[in-house]
This record gives structure tokens, C-alpha cells and sequence, in this order.
């Protein structure tokens, strides 16, 4: 924001519509905002119609996918969000060319009484934020989190920028990343493959992004009755959870229980905030002239 690679003042627009379908221009927003815009929209045209399609173009990082998609199952609709990388991370599967982000897709089932069902994954075995975080705390990487340009593994939290991250399961993580890249940036418009920026890079600091973003809504009503589909949605999330663990495993959960329960223990004990992390944000706070956190 400082160097001007993100607009502060923006104005969010549709600049494309159908009854079920629009396409939103972000202005080089904090991508926080274009896909909340985004998916606000979508909730509307998929009361409306049944079903919506909603792509965003000239944004930035989002953020985590999994608060919008969890906005959708509130509203007792299902959600699908896919957006594209904002850095290359990932190669082709037999390629060690950086062409391809960690390409985040999330979807949300809503349940009637318990957790709705979530799911946010990277297409990457580790996204890339988490790498940040364990470069930033010194930990050592996981040896299947990231490879060198030699296929090795690399563990050393200082070499991350030498690395690509692995797909989730093999060639499959790979064709997935590229599919929500297809439709997330280049049928929105946005950049993909070659065309990134490089999150992190210099010149990102001062160059828009034109990350993109899809959002898919369906209102299960259109379907039955949505009050018996939320029902059935907490038979079968409460099926699995009764299911036998496996020796050394403590429960089985569904996707999207550790971040209601995570959700839970903030609002009564406050977030957890990591010692490095709370350094960073306090020397942050000093440059900008506002008061640290304590």
C-alpha cells in the first residue's frame, strides 16, 4: 500500500452482468474487499435465479477463502470459491518453471444445527503463507512441503525462495491448480502463468496485480427443501465424526470443525498471537505512528 502497488481509495464494479452471471472489476483493491463485493453479489443473483457465477478481475490477495464461502453457508446457500495465486510457486508436474500458484479453492455445505461443512485447500501440499510463517518463526519445513529446482527437498526455512512447492497429489494437484487458474484469471481477465507478478518481488510493491477471483452459489432449495437438506448435511457430517478413530488419532473430524472450534476459543480467550509475529506488527506499527500491540 505504501509503495502504491494497491489502490487505497477504490471503487469496486460490476462491469458485466447477466441474471445469474457478473463480472467485477476490483480497481486494484485489497482483495479482501473485491471478493466480499463478489460474493455478496452472487448471494443475490443466486436467490434470484437458483444459481450464480461471479468472477472478479483487477484484485489482489483475498486472504483466507474460507471466510466467504462460510458468508455463502450462512445464508443457507452453497458456496464454491476459486482464485488464482498471487505468485507463482508451483511448476507443471515434470517441470521445475515457476507457471503456477498455489491456486486456493474453498466450498461451504451448510449444515442446519451444527459446523457447516468447509472446506479451504491450497492446490499445493502447503500453501505458501504457511511457509512464510515457518520461515518467519525458524522452524524447519516439512521435507514434502517444497522442492529445489533438482527435485530435492528443501527443509531449510532460508531457502524458500529457491524452492517450488509440491501439488497435492502429484499430477492431480497440478491439473486442479490450473483449472482454478483458468477460471478464476483468465476467464475473469486477470493475470495468469507467465504474466504474474511475483508476490514479494520489488517491483510487486509498486505494480498492480490483477489477481482474479471466482465465486459459484447455489441455493439448494432450488432442489427440495432446504431446511431438510441442512438436516441431512448434519446426519452425514455426524455419521463421520462418530466413525472409529485409528489408533494415535484422538476424533474424526469434518472439514471446517477445527475452524469453528478455532473460532470458538477466540471469541472467549482472544487470537493467539506468535511472538515473532506480534515483533513484526509492533516495528509496523512504530513506522506508521500508531499505537503496538500489547
Amino acid at each position: 500500500m505504501r509503495a502504491g502497488g494497491i489502490n487505497v481509495t477504490p471503487t469496486v464494479t460490476t462491469v458485466a452482468e447477466s441474471p445469474g452471471t457478473a463480472l467485477v472489476d476490483g480497481d486494484n483493491a485489497m482483495g479482501h474487499l473485491v471478493v466480499e463485493y463478489a460474493t455478496k453479489l452472487a448471494i443475490i443473483k443466486a436467490r434470484d435465479t437458483g444459481g450464480a457465477w461471479v468472477g472478479a478481475r483487477r484484485s489482489n490477495h483475498a486472504g483466507a477463502a474460507a471466510t466467504y464461502v462460510s458468508m455463502i453457508a450462512d445464508a443457507a446457500l452453497i458456496g464454491l470459491y476459486g482464485t488464482n495465486g498471487s505468485a507463482n510457486h508451483m511448476a507443471p508436474w515434470g517441470s521445475a518453471d515457476l507457471l503456477l500458484g498455489t491456486n486456493p479453492i474453498a466450498a461451504a455445505i451448510p449444515a442446519k444445527d451444527g459446523p457447516h461443512v468447509v472446506m479451504d485447500i491450497a492446490t499445493t501440499v502447503s500453501s505458501f503463507g504457511k511457509v512464510r510463517t515457518a520461515a518467519q518463526r525458524g522452524d524447519d519445513l516439512p521435507p514434502d512441503w517444497m522442492i529445489d529446482r533438482n527435485g530435492n527437498p528443501i527443509t531449510d526455512p532460508s531457502r524458500i525462495r529457491e524452492g517450488v512447492l509440491n501439488p497435492i497429489g502429484g499430477h492431480k494437484g497440478y491439473a486442479l491448480s490450473l483449472v482454478v487458474g483458468l477460471l478464476a484469471a483468465t476467464l475473469s481477465g486477470a493475470q495468469m502463468g507467465v504474466d504474474v507478478e511475483s508476490m514479494g518481488d520489488a517491483e510487486y510493491q509498486k505494480t498492480p496485480v490483477n489477481n482474479g477471483h471466482f465465486m459459484i452459489v447455489v441455493d439448494p432449495a432450488r432442489f427440495g427443501n432446504a431446511l431438510d437438506f441442512g438436516a441431512q448435511v448434519d446426519d452425514v457430517a455426524n455419521t463421520i465424526r462418530a466413525a472409529t478413530p485409528m489408533r494415535g488419532v484422538k476424533s474424526v473430524r469434518v472439514p471446517g470443525d477445527g475452524r469453528a472450534a478455532s473460532i470458538a476459543d477466540a471469541k472467549t480467550n482472544g487470537v493467539p498471537v506468535h511472538a515473532a509475529l506480534l515483533d513484526n506488527l509492533n516495528q509496523l506499527a512504530q513506522e506508521l505512528e500508531i499505537s503496538p500491540l500489547t
